[in-house]
């Protein structure tokens, strides 16, 4: 008998971030010393008949408003039928941008790994079971911390001695106030002279530049320094592959796009209209591992690398299980407070900086399915009160 899904959990909790904040617009985390941010992440939670429960904690609200759509439909079927399953939510949720099958996906695949005795990436089909890892700063403040172009070359200097083989500077935002692209400009230079022969370095303005122009005259800056990626420049939002294709043609450093596109097949026109150089991938936002390896071979068939979005365990078999990536993205990390990991994970598993070995890799975990065991506790002593049960 095929094993058959029971029940599905979801459940909202928040934890705090120390010494995080926002900027003036309130989108972009940056250190504030005394203040305290709390974020919220979702609990999942695929029950069968077997005992076994595949289980993910990521996601954001947006997300888990979808899951009323998909969930009711996976109750009473095989959990192993992922493909199928993946296949009926993404016709499902046609209207929507499809997050919502992100976590539950990835639920899935730790299920299938508990099932089986093996972790996901060797269900994927295991490439390696160390991966290179950079360096991903929170967005620069006038709070003391990441301030100046100097305050980022420091920073590139201790990730170099911590063992980081890539550094990626996201700039500042926030304001008109804030935004100066002579200070971009500087930053780039200073950690370029810094530490530009020693590591790989990438820039990653987060749409925040107003113009082509600005995004133009940074991309030349971020050339002279030998860059190894340029990622989402301006304020198209990411999405344009006229506009990326144009920005590509007149820069030597390699253009990263499609962050914040939803779906194989507008990645797959990116990457034919030659509109970016490599391929972004997260299996939170890609509709699971499922959409995520759809990605990364997809982006093989171009002969192009797919960088994954974001440090997490379901990141790091998807990356383990692919020839054709470079780095694991450490973030957010900061000289003067904690990364944005929530504590939840038991086991060792971590996403902290001093994750890191000697050698800037971390590894991948190797118990069944995800590898990583979840405080369930914490989880349930903060809780929001948002729990949705379906069965």
């Amino acid at each position: 008998m095929s094993p058959t899904i029971t029940k599905i959990e979801s459940r909202e909790f928040e934890y705090p971030l120390e010494d995080v904040g926002t900027d003036k617009h309130g989108f972009n985390l940056v250190y504030a010393p005394g203040e305290t941010t709390t974020r919220k992440l979702f609990g999942v939670q695929i029950h069968t008949d077997e005992g076994i429960t595949g289980e993910y904690v990521g996601g954001n609200s947006p997300a888990a408003a979808q899951y009323n759509i998909i969930a009711q439909y996976l109750i009473g079927k095989d959990p192993l039928k992922r493909e199928k399953h993946w296949s009926e939510c993404k016709r499902a949720l046609r209207k929507y941008d499809r997050m919502g099958i992100g976590p539950i996906d990835i639920a899935l695949w730790d299920f299938a790994g508990k099932y089986y005795d093996a972790p996901i990436h060797e269900l994927l089909g295991t490439y390696r079971e160390r991966i290179p890892t950079y360096a991903s700063t929170y967005h620069g403040d006038d709070a003391g911390g990441l301030d100046s172009p100097e305050a980022f070359a420091d920073f590139a200097e201790e990730c170099r001695d911590e063992g980081f083989g890539g550094f990626k500077i996201h700039g500042w935002g926030g304001g008109d106030d804030a935004r100066s692209l002579d200070r971009e400009v500087e930053a780039v230079h200073a950690v370029g002279e810094a530490v530009g022969d020693e590591m790989d370095l990438m820039h990653d303005p987060a749409c925040e530049l107003e113009t082509f122009a600005d995004a133009l005259e940074l991309g030349r800056a971020l050339d002279e320094q030998d860059f190894f990626w340029y990622e989402d420049p301006f304020r198209d939002g990411g999405i344009s592959q006229h506009a990326h294709k144009k920005l590509a043609q007149k820069l030597d450093t390699p253009i990263l796009q499609t962050e914040h596109i939803r779906g194989l097949e507008i990645k797959s026109d990116f990457a034919a209209s030659e509109a970016t150089d490599f391929l972004r991938a997260d299996p939170e936002y890609d509709a699971g591992i499922t959409g995520a390896i759809k990605v990364a071979r997809m982006a093989e068939a171009f002969g192009l690398d797919v960088e994954f979005h974001a440090p997490g365990p379901a990141q790091r078999h998807c990356i383990a299980a692919c020839r054709n990536s470079n780095y694991y993205e450490m973030a957010l990390v900061h000289p003067d407070c904690q990364n944005t990991q929530p504590p939840v994970y038991e086991g060792g598993y971590s996403d902290l900086m001093d994750a890191v070995d000697n050698d800037g890799t971390v590894s991948v975990p190797d118990g069944p399915g995800l590898g990583v065991e979840y405080d369930w506790d914490y989880i349930e002593d903060n809780t929001t009160g948002s729990v949705h049960v379906y069965e």
